[in-house]
């Protein structure tokens, strides 16, 4: 008993520490401020001063008749059970009664702590449960972090999760779509097979060329994928689609193109000429104008070709497109352009002839290559693309040009149209306009390779006949003579400005040579004039040597000498100012050594199978190749010059 009380007295006594310490805690944490410390001290002022309840005001003493004292003290507050009655006999009695009432009073005085024991205890206990609920609610808490945690764990490998599905998911969605891509290009073949082979699709129609890009995309996809199955199948369909739209663009062209050309030969009735008779002033306007503005429908078709010429079945199409354009060009023109040069054949000479035929093709080309290049603006530099038009057309010229040229003997007149086709036409005009006349250049060129081989040929011809073959008259062989006779005749001259003709007092051939040279200089190329040059000098070098020994038996053999030495410096000197070189290079074949060599073997010095030597006999009967360099410039003189100073010691 006296444990449980000394335990319940302990734990009242930590219950009241710690209702203390509570209330110290809170008076610390929560204190009171001035205002309200006023209001405290107001109250218990105002309860110190209040009267006594009337059921406290004790009632007076009274005294028994016994003599004893009787005192009855009450307090309403403590109840019935607290009220003491006694009565005091004696003085034990009273000190009994005076116990009481001290053990009453403390009693009541400690009632009121007791009380506030109590209510700190019962708050102490409600503090403990408060605190065992907080632990409780503690663990509670710890135990929903855990799980919070552990859900945030789940939460996140689930977010991560579905991360992953999510990436997985585009990445199978892009899968889908690129399969889905690729195999569009695919599924495109029914579908351009069904627009190429349908009743309505034509080159003209808006939708063909969309349908064309489409189809060389898939072509290309195909190509470039071998490795997808059965790709070469797709690939052959797409390719017989293919042929069949390149075929129906190579047909709508053809037909443009002759509608165009039947509307042209329709203008050219209607202006009362024909196919070959037409004015010159509305030539331009019905064969150029009128073919533009017929076949303007097919600028965007051929424009599109070229844009896709790299690949080689675009390429041939667009060379089918050529040679319709041309071919039609062609049959529009050449009837034209043949009666002009007709013409000009029948009115003019050869150099007219010349001058007028190649203007009138430079026009002709010129208006050409500008339409052609309305039509295929991509293909107007390569001059190839036009040749088949451009080629015929001068060909008409030169089929003109070339049965005149090989009947023609005058050199002089043959210089005249090297000078013309080389200076005007192909030095001026076609350097001035080279692009679009550069179709016209090949013919041209042949032509003065005609003209150079016929003027050489004839040049050839002079050489031999009037300088090689000359036959010198009586005049031509009296000197010294005709020397003196040119000096009196420039001593009877009184006019300084006044010469004479210094070719008077030359042999013919020499001034026909240097004549004959000096007309070629500009016309023939140096290989071939070189040749001629060094022919003409020696053939005139041998004319003036035949007509010096002529001279010697008619007169001196000083006149002679003084002749051959006169003319052969002359021509030294004349042919000088030509940059080319008269020296000759002879080969020849010596089989001198081989004779020797048989002697010798005759002689049983040698034998001709023996092959231990270096003399063997492929090189024994191999002939030895002897040069010898001829300068005809300068032979001739220095050799009879020095022939004549020779004569001169004899005499």
């Amino acid at each position: 008993m006296a444990n449980r009380t000394s335990s319940s007295n302990l734990h009242k006594s930590v219950a009241i520490s710690k209702g203390y310490n509570f209330a110290s805690t809170w008076e610390q944490n929560a204190p009171l401020t001035e205002q309200q410390h006023e209001a405290i001290v107001s109250l218990s002022h105002a309860v110190s001063e209040r009267p006594y309840p009337n059921n406290l005001v004790p009632d007076h003493a009274s005294v028994k008749e016994n003599g004893g004292l009787t005192v009855s003290t009450r307090d309403n507050s403590f109840g019935e059970s607290q009220g003491i009655d006694a009565v005091l006999v004696n003085t034990n009695q009273f000190y009994k009664w005076f116990t009481d009432l001290e053990s009453a009073m403390k009693s009541e005085a400690e009632e009121k702590y007791q009380h506030y024991v109590n209510n700190l205890t019962e708050h102490i206990e409600t503090c403990d449960d408060i605190l065992h609920q907080v632990d409780e609610t503690l663990d509670f808490f710890n135990e929903l972090q855990l799980q919070h945690q552990a859900v945030a764990t789940k939460t996140k490998t689930l977010h991560d999760a579905c991360d992953r599905l999510v990436v997985e998911k585009q990445r199978l969605i892009e899968f889908a779509e690129a399969v889905h891509s690729k195999l569009h290009y695919f599924d495109e073949l029914e579908n351009l097979n069904n627009n190429f082979y349908a009743s309505n699709t034509n080159v003209g129609n808006e939708k063909f060329l969309p349908l064309l890009k489409r189809l060389d995309e898939c072509i290309s996809y195909v190509e470039s994928n071998p490795q997808y199955a059965e790709s070469s199948v797709y690939l052959l369909k797409f390719r017989q689609l293919q042929s069949r739209a390149l075929g129906m663009i190579r047909t709508h062209v053809l037909s443009v193109l002759k509608n165009a050309s039947s509307q042209v030969h329709h203008a050219i009735r209607s202006t009362g000429g024909s196919k070959t008779s037409i004015s010159e002033g509305v030539e331009a306007s019905v064969i150029y104008v009128r073919f533009k503005a017929a076949s303007t429908e097919l600028k965007p078709i051929l424009e599109e070709i070229e844009s896709r010429s790299s690949r080689k079945e675009y390429a041939q199409i667009l060379a089918d497109c050529h040679k319709l354009y041309c071919e039609q060009r062609l049959s529009l023109v050449k009837g034209i352009v043949h009666q002009r040069i007709s013409e000009f054949a029948k009115k003019e000479a050869l150099p007219s002839l010349t001058r007028s035929g190649c203007a009138y093709l430079m026009l002709v080309c010129q208006l050409e290559h500008q339409l052609f290049d309305h039509f295929f603006p991509s293909s107007s530099e390569d001059i190839s693309n036009l040749a088949p038009l451009i080629d015929p057309l001068s060909t008409y010229l030169y089929d003109t040009l070339r049965p005149k040229l090989i009947h023609e003997t005058n050199v002089d007149l043959l210089c005249e149209l090297v000078d013309i086709l080389k200076v005007e036409v192909l030095g001026e005009q076609l350097s001035r306009r080279s692009e679009s006349l550069a179709g016209l250049r090949p013919t041209l060129q042949r032509i003065l390779a005609d003209v150079h081989e016929r003027l050489t040929f004839r040049a050839r011809t002079y050489i031999r006949d009037e300088i090689a073959n000359y036959i010198p008259s009586n005049e031509d062989l009296d000197y010294p003579a005709k020397l003196e006779q040119s000096t009196e005749m420039k001593s009877e001259t009184n006019s300084v400005d006044e010469n004479p003709d210094v070719f008077k007092t030359w042999y013919p051939p020499v001034e026909r040579t240097i004549s004959c040279l000096s007309k070629l200089y500009r016309c023939l190329e140096p290989s071939v004039f070189t040749g001629l040059a060094q022919e003409a000098v020696e053939v005139c070098s041998d004319s003036v040597q035949k007509a010096s020994k002529l001279i010697t038996k008619r007169s001196t053999a000083m006149d002679g000498h003084l002749f051959l030495i006169k003319h052969i410096l002359i021509l030294r000197e004349q042919i000088a100012p030509f940059d080319i070189e008269f020296s000759v290079t002879y080969k020849e074949l010596d089989f001198s050594h081989l004779l020797e060599h048989l002697r010798r073997i005759l002689r049983g010095q040698a034998s001709l199978f023996d092959w231990s030597r270096s003399t063997s006999l492929a090189r024994t009967l191999s002939p030895r190749v002897l040069e010898s360099q001829v300068d005809a410039k300068k032979s001739t003189v220095d050799t009879y010059a020095f022939r004549f100073s020779e004569q001169l010691k004899s005499l």
